[in-house]
């Protein structure tokens, strides 16, 4: 068999057995949430095709990633295909009176013309125009499906985890000097304003994702490929990953467990909270003003509602992914991959959702997932390997100490708080040190020497 022929079946095998895998994992999230009483991404999805989305916002920014694949003409004409089916939607609605009570009145038509878009690759596309456009459409439902399955798997915890692990966190804390409580009383001082512009930015994460993923995008429809590696990948797998830690490590947060819950801030907020009031749950009411004492910890019940979702970060994880994939973009782009970083950590620690070494756990969890990626693009070589490794293993001796070790770190906080610092900033440095040799190096252009005249 030809060389060509063998790398062409090798690819095939390993999309088809990606696809496998794939359809397995939403189908087993799918079974699993219906065991809890709790609807499944699948199903979730499927209802968005007329009942307002959760995410009108991110439907579109899914139409836009699916857009890149198509020409200029193409993109006009499914960007207005979609604010025609809204429009008629919400016409009906109006009609019949319906009240939208929960999610946005909008969205449903650029899910309705992504779908269309896969049915155009399988009946009006053939060769490699049907296997780009289905690539853009599968990027498009990858991102609005990893929501869903997101989404799913915060309620599987809630109702799979009784115990939370908050007093450990608490304990681990002190020895960064409880970042948490320090941020939540500046938000606080700011009141609505300072709330609601944090909350705008938290919420929106994705579609500054997708801003990051379009500019890496831009030339797919001309070049008639995808770049070997972009954010949308990393953002995924982040997305993916990270809730099986919170299976291992379920933990709601200090406003949760150590203040009034969304009551803290239901007063100043732009909309209803969507988490309902869990203040009783709260060992005491300590949040943002009095740090917890230093004791031994132990879990604690809690309610089966509220998300485990701290450790680690992935809001911190993905706004670090955005930072990194900026970094190449021009100038406007660098500059906002930075601001959303800066907003999002003191987002999720001034808002209580996080304690500081949730968010150090995040720094790494990303740099070794982008580790991982980048070093499957270029066939696994040895510093790769290596960096994926070191990662991983710093990652697992933060999850150790937070467990296991939690009230010495706090007993010794001038040694503990820099030895999570130097874990956290060794990886850094070693992804940056890394990835520096992988970039191509570009000589610069020899100036021309003066010849001698000629007579």
């Amino acid at each position: 068999m030809p060389p060509q022929i063998r790398s062409r079946a090798r690819l095939w095998a390993v999309v088809a057995v990606v696809a496998v895998v794939a359809v397995g994992f939403f189908v087993a999230m799918e079974l699993t949430a219906h065991r809890y009483g709790l609807p499944g991404p699948l199903g979730t999805q499927m209802r968005e095709f007329v009942y307002p989305p959760k995410s009108g916002p991110l439907l579109y920014a899914g139409l836009a990633l699916m857009m890149v694949v198509l020409t200029w003409r193409q993109r006009i004409l499914a960007l207005g295909a979609a604010v025609v089916i809204d429009l008629v939607i919400a016409g009906i609605r109006w009609a019949c009176d319906i009240k939208v009570t929960h999610g946005h009145p909008f969205g449903n038509g650029a899910l309705w013309v992504i779908v269309g878009c896969a049915v155009i690759a399988l009946t009006r596309r053939t060769g490699p125009e049907r296997v780009l456009l289905l690539k853009g459409v599968g990027l498009g439902l990858l991102l609005v499906a990893g929501r869903k399955t997101g989404d799913t798997w915060l309620l599987i915890t809630a109702k799979s985890r009784p115990l939370v692990l908050d007093p450990y966190l608490a304990n681990a804390d002190h020895a960064l000097g409880n970042p948490s409580w320090l941020m939540g009383r500046l938000v606080t001082a700011t009141g609505a304003v300072g709330f609601n512009f944090l909350d705008t930015i938290y919420g929106q994460l994705a579609v500054a994702a997708v801003v990051v993923a379009l500019y890496q995008l831009r030339h797919v429809a001309a070049e008639r490929r995808f770049p070997r590696h972009h954010l949308v990948r990393t953002f995924l797998l982040i997305g993916l990953l990270g809730p099986a830690i919170y299976m291992i490590f379920p933990v709601v947060g200090p406003v949760f467990a150590y203040g009034t819950g969304t009551d803290h801030w239901a007063s100043i907020a732009l909309w209803s909270p969507q988490i309902p009031s869990d203040g009783h749950w709260a060992v005491a009411n300590l949040w943002p003003q009095t740090p917890p004492p230093i004791s031994a910890p132990h879990s604690i019940p809690f309610d089966g509602v509220t998300p485990r979702n701290c450790m680690p970060s992935l809001h911190t994880a993905w706004a670090t992914a955005i930072f990194i994939h900026s970094r190449k973009g021009p100038r406007l782009l660098r500059y906002a991959g930075t601001f959303w970083l800066i907003a999002t950590l003191c987002a999720t620690l001034g808002f209580g959702y996080h304690y500081g070494v949730d968010l150090v756990a995040g720094v790494v969890f990303t740099l070794t997932i982008e580790a991982g990626v980048r070093s499957f693009d270029r066939g696994w070589d040895r510093s790769g390997l290596r960096l994926t490794a070191y990662g991983t293993t710093v990652f697992v001796a933060l999850l150790v100490s937070y467990r296991y070790l939690p009230v010495r770190m706090a007993e010794y906080p001038w040694l503990a708080g820099p030895l999570v610092l130097l874990a956290m900033v060794s990886v850094i440095y070693g992804y940056i040190r890394t990835v520096a040799r992988w970039e191509p190096v570009t000589a610069p252009a020899r100036a021309p020497q003066p010849q001698p005249e000629l007579l």
